[in-house]
């Protein structure tokens, strides 16, 4: 399958199916990509012999996320309904997934990898959920983050908007191995053939369905509350639609003072 935005290539006889991003340089996460995205898995996931589904963005960045105007309150509904089901059926997958990361992998494109197993990353990687910055927050980081690297590390992206470097996100757990500049497609090679292609392909669907289980389990039930926190709670507040019509405007946002009442 071929799409505009998405890019499903056959490597090693079959067995490994790469997804490649391919709308760069910012490779952005818009409703076309994210649909694109679905109908690429579900071409992969009908392979017999598949033994690891690569993610990986095509250009010197991973994705810049997903598109802040589908994020204003007339539309951001219907995106996180997409999101949600892409990231579901990402985490289950019938095969081991793995995302490549170079450049910069930001808000919900960090959110697109996490649902990945396995994240491999060149030293020039940036990871980060920027959302604060915008006057939101991303729901599904919030789910997955704490999975992967504990409530801690993860309250500090969250809350801060902070970008993470390969070497600082590896030390936190949240990436599996990093590759020197210009290495990672090579890095990814090896690894694929020393601990996937010699194996079972029914062994490897059924391991990757057991140790997801902690991720799907905050697809299914974590994610949706904060979903309906975001929708029903934070989007009633005018500085939701400020941070985001701010950074499309390329303004500094004007956020709304508190008024405290008297008790």
């Amino acid at each position: 399958m071929n799409n505009s935005k998405v890019r499903l290539e056959w490597l090693h006889e079959n067995q490994v199916a790469r997804l490649l991003l391919a709308a760069p340089k910012p490779n952005i996460l818009d409703a076309g990509m994210m649909s694109a995205l679905r109908l690429a898995l579900a071409e992969a996931g009908a392979q017999p012999d598949l033994k690891a589904i690569v993610l990986a963005g095509e250009g010197p960045h991973f994705s810049f996320g997903a598109s802040v105007e589908e994020h204003l309150p007339d539309q951001v509904a219907g995106m996180f309904a997409l999101f949600s089901d892409l990231l579901r059926e990402l985490a289950e997958a019938p095969a081991p997934t793995i995302a490549a990361v170079r450049g910069q992998c930001l808000g919900g494109a960090l959110e697109l990898v996490l649902a990945c197993d396995l994240i491999f990353a060149e030293e020039t990687a940036q990871l980060g959920l920027p959302e604060i910055k915008l006057g939101v927050f991303p729901p599904a980081g919030s789910a997955l983050l704490p999975v992967r690297i504990g409530a801690g590390r993860a309250s500090e992206m969250v809350l801060t908007g902070a970008s993470w470097t390969a070497a600082t996100a590896l030390a936190a757990g949240l990436v599996n191995r990093v590759a020197a500049p210009g290495q990672l497609e090579s890095e990814l090679d090896a690894r694929l053939q020393n601990d996937f292609l010699p194996r079972s392909a029914s062994a490897l669907r059924y391991a990757a369905q057991a140790a997801r289980r902690p991720l799907v389990h905050a697809l299914r039930h974590h994610l949706p509350e904060l979903e309906s926190l975001y929708l029903n709670d934070l989007m009633r507040h005018p500085d939701a639609a400020e941070g985001i019509r701010a950074f499309i405007e390329k303004r500094p946002p004007q956020w709304a003072r508190a008024v405290k009442t008297a008790s």
